[in-house]
């Protein structure tokens, strides 16, 4: 058996986390195909259209289950710019496991954060409103629920702004910047 491969990518706001466009849309989304050419590699999990940051992509179907099933906790950690000022009772709702539609979620580590110093601009930028704060919050879950981060922040009244994934399991965007992707060791997982 051959030894798994390793993609990492920086997922751009507005790309789709596959590799062709099947919507119904008059004109095609951009797509990991006018980004990675690469033969045979596919997503570890997705990454919503309206969402940046680290995308784990592999050749290797068992590494690729162990990474997005959520029965084997794979940390993911995202830097989250929220609406609002986060208080104590936002954050320790956010750790305990707040209750959504599809259940209660697993409890999160959170922490309010400085807002990266390298951070890239985003297109379209974020809505910026003089009258209402902002802040960024660093949260871990071990699940992969469809739009969780977003849910849990929106949850606590602290509706999410920006959100970029910098690590899944042991592998990290560190300086990848938008677009650019690196081949990785495959013990990340």
């Amino acid at each position: 058996m051959s030894t798994p491969r390793v993609i990492l990518f920086n997922k751009p706001f507005g790309v789709l986390s596959q590799f062709t466009d099947k919507g119904t849309e008059g004109s095609p989304r951009p797509t990991l195909s006018g980004f990675i050419d690469e033969k045979g590699f596919y997503p570890a999990g997705r990454l919503d259209r309206d969402s940046e940051g680290l995308m784990v992509l592999t050749d290797h179907g068992p590494l690729q289950a162990r990474i997005s099933n959520p029965k084997y906790k794979l940390e993911k950690t995202y830097l989250v710019q929220v609406e609002g000022a986060p208080d104590t009772a936002a954050l320790d709702a956010l750790r305990s496991g707040v209750s959504l539609k599809d259940g209660v979620t697993r409890p999160a580590l959170v922490t309010q954060t400085d807002p990266p110093d390298d951070l890239w601009e985003r297109d379209p930028p974020v809505r910026f409103r003089k009258s209402v704060p902002d802040a960024w919050l660093s949260i871990t879950i071990t699940e992969g629920r469809n739009r969780q981060v977003r849910r849990m922040t929106a949850h606590v009244g602290l509706p999410t702004l920006r959100l970029i994934r910098v690590q899944v399991g042991d592998w990290q965007l560190n300086q990848l910047r938008p677009g650019a992707w690196r081949f990785a060791a495959a013990n990340g997982a």
